[in-house]
């Protein structure tokens, strides 16, 4: 007689009691709770002051929906790659509109080595996007659609103004999916970011921001965009933004050249610390060390020399590296900076024509980290 598996195992099972002659017999079950499973709840009367904040805020994210953007880019087959891997990547990230004909913010990154831009609005209507301007360095992008009509704005306020404690909006598409909108606060003003941009300080929030938030906005309770989301940590618990005034004064410079040029003196630099500032001819911190002058580099140009300590740049006092590389590096290309400084402790001053930056685009686009 011939026994098969099905037949073996069934009559196993049965044996043991698992299962009856109807089928298996799952385990006993308490009997259910008589009448309704759960219970409604029962109006409440919410706390005036609760229920004004919530409508506020509930009505300030509806108001800013209509001016952000989604933005999906077809990026170009690296050159080596085979045929058959396809035409490119694509990629995905958020923007939001900042002029009524067209114009967007998004960053650097979400755009980079684009073929295509396609920019979804908030109608869902889709339109081509052509990239007018991007730094790679503070991660900020511009670009243009043609809807053929009027479209809504968010308005940039001014990030000067913050303070730390003070509730803030990151919206975008996180992960490719419709709009969402994440509550926190200012942690942080003045959060540097030291692989990123040159001297410039971003602002640190706890609002999530997660993967495909690049390029959305940062925005007060008064409905105004203080910052461009740029970048988070791995676990999205710590997030950053362009503030917004470092993006006022790039973006006319994008609109008319496409690129920043970033100034620079070609020197390497140091904090003078207590146990450096004897090597500077220093009895105390103050300025900073110039460890290297470049041959043939602006500072060289004007005689500065290693071991001099910068101590104002065009009568601005400078404490930190930091602040001689934001000085510099917003400063126009060609112009003719006085440098106050100290040789061997003994007070000069000299004459800096600003240099262009020389790091191509190529390696400046790799700086910053974690993007999101």
């Amino acid at each position: 007689m011939t026994v098969t598996t099905r037949g073996w195992l069934g009559g196993l099972l049965l044996g043991l009691g698992l299962i009856g002659p109807a089928g298996p017999l799952l385990a006993q079950s308490p009997p259910g709770p008589a009448g309704v499973l759960w219970q409604d709840a029962e109006p409440v009367r919410v706390d005036p002051e609760l229920g004004r904040l919530n409508a506020a805020l509930a009505g300030l994210v509806e108001r800013l929906r209509p001016g952000l953007v989604q933005v999906r880019v077809r990026v170009r087959r690296a050159e080596g790659t085979p045929a058959e891997e396809g035409r490119g990547r694509s990629a995905l990230g958020s923007g939001f509109l900042i002029h009524p004909d067209g114009y967007l913010v998004t960053n650097a990154h979400v755009v980079e080595d684009a073929q295509t831009v396609q920019v979804r609005l908030a109608s869902g209507r889709r339109l081509p996007g052509t990239v007018i301007g991007r730094d790679a360095r503070v991660d900020l992008a511009l670009v243009k659609v043609d809807a053929g009509e009027r479209l809504p704005i968010l308005p940039l306020g001014d990030s000067e103004s913050l303070r730390v404690g003070e509730l803030v909006f990151a919206l975008g598409h996180p992960f490719g999916l419709e709009q969402t909108v994440s509550l926190g606060i200012v942690s942080r003003k003045g959060a540097p970011l030291l692989v990123a941009a040159p001297g410039f300080d971003f602002i640190q929030t706890d609002a999530a921001v997660n993967p495909g938030n690049s390029g959305g906005p940062l925005v007060n309770v008064a409905g105004q965009v203080i910052g461009v989301n740029t970048m988070a940590a791995r676990n999205g618990s710590i997030g950053f933004a362009i503030p917004s005034n470092l993006v006022k004064s790039l973006l006319p410079r994008l609109l008319d050249k496409g690129k920043i040029e970033w100034g620079w003196l070609g020197v390497g630099i140091e904090e003078i610390t207590e146990e450096n500032a004897k090597e500077y001819g220093l009895d105390i911190p103050r300025g900073v060390g110039i460890e290297r002058a470049f041959d043939g580099q602006p500072a060289a140009q004007a005689g500065i020399q290693a071991k001099d300590v910068i101590v104002a740049v065009d009568g601005t006092a400078i404490a930190s590296p930091r602040d001689l590389q934001r000085i510099v590096a917003a400063t126009p290309v060609g112009t003719t900076l006085p440098v106050a400084l100290l040789r061997e402790g003994q007070p000069r001053e000299v004459s800096v024509t600003v240099g262009r930056f020389p790091e191509d685009d190529e390696r400046a686009r790799r700086s910053p980290p974690t993007p999101r």
